[in-house]
């Protein structure tokens, strides 16, 4: 048990969760989001789909597609270096304003 703590925007729980549980019937986008977040330094997570899966507790095709649905909606750039490379996921705020 980790007694790591976690700021989430207010926006996350406020509208997001119900963006994407409600709206989009996407319950697992949102748990990967999450699990991206937790898992995230300076805004980038690097997880494999196995990884992701076993954290939310869904199955690798669900987490491969809840990732996919996130990247269509905007919340989740992902990058790979080579084909076996792990994929490094930048979690994007589109809902923050960029200050200056």
């Amino acid at each position: 048990m980790s007694d790591k703590q976690y700021a989430l925007d207010a926006y996350v729980l406020d509208t997001l969760m119900r963006d994407l549980v409600g709206h989009d019937r996407r319950t697992s986008a949102f748990l990967v989001y999450l699990s991206l977040f937790a898992a995230a330094e300076g805004g980038f997570a690097r997880l494999s789909h196995a990884k992701l899966a076993e954290r939310t507790g869904l199955s690798k095709r669900s987490a491969q597609d809840a990732v996919l649905h996130l990247i269509d909606r905007g919340l989740l750039r992902a990058a790979k270096s080579g084909a076996t490379e792990v994929t490094r996921y930048e979690l994007l705020s589109p809902w923050r304003r960029p200050s200056g």
